[in-house]
């Protein structure tokens, strides 16, 4: 089986994928050394909620950091990143979703931080179609707590999966279909979170 075959099936079937095994744990490893090495230079900020809301910073709505990671930076030629650009291909050959760039940024959540349920499709754009979750923590305990919760995408209010932030799991659904929440966590929770879009890359 190809490496995205088992989270397409999944995706097309319900909107969400889960894989344990496709990302190799030396990538992991390196992601989370490139985390922290961020992290100790303060290169990560509390992002505002909302598109454009840099100035709205409620930790009792969203309790991460974050660290952007740049088309042009050291970081971005990690392996991971071209891998996931030949699986914006794949999605866009079997789908034609329309892919045409890629945004990615390390998240840390301190402990008894989350976020709070949301879809990650801003109210003025649809450009993100495709939601990406990597996590990089060590040794998780599912007593920590942290998980992702998805949530029905008729029903809100309906759980369907809670998924543990074990290290390399990665995770992957439909931006604008699936409601999401961090769930407050118990030890510093750390992550590599992006999307694949419809609009072109940056300046």
């Amino acid at each position: 089986m190809h490496d995205y075959d088992e989270i397409c099936q999944s995706l097309e079937k319900q909107g969400w994928a889960i894989s344990d095994t496709v990302v190799p744990l030396s990538w992991h490893v390196t992601l989370l050394t490139q985390a922290w090495s961020q992290w100790e230079a303060g290169q990560f900020y509390m992002e505002g909620v909302g598109h454009g809301a840099r100035g709205l910073r409620r930790s009792d709505i969203r309790g991460d950091t974050i660290c952007w990671i740049y088309p042009n930076s050291p970081q971005a030629s990690h392996p991971f990143f071209k891998w996931m650009a030949r699986f914006r291909e794949e999605l866009n050959q079997r789908y034609q979703l329309g892919l045409r760039s890629q945004e990615f940024h390390f998240a840390r959540y301190g402990k008894g931080q989350g976020y709070i349920k949301h879809i990650d499709q801003h109210r003025d754009s649809d450009h993100r179609k495709i939601s990406i979750v990597l996590y990089l923590n060590l040794q998780w305990n599912p007593m920590y707590g942290g998980e992702l919760c998805l949530y029905e995408p008729d029903n809100p209010n309906i759980e369907i999966r809670r998924v543990p932030p074990m290290g390399a799991r990665l995770v992957v659904f439909h931006s604008g279909l699936i409601p999401h929440a961090v769930l407050p966590c118990q030890q510093t929770r750390w992550s590599l979170t992006g999307w694949l879009r419809s609009d072109e890359p940056a300046a």
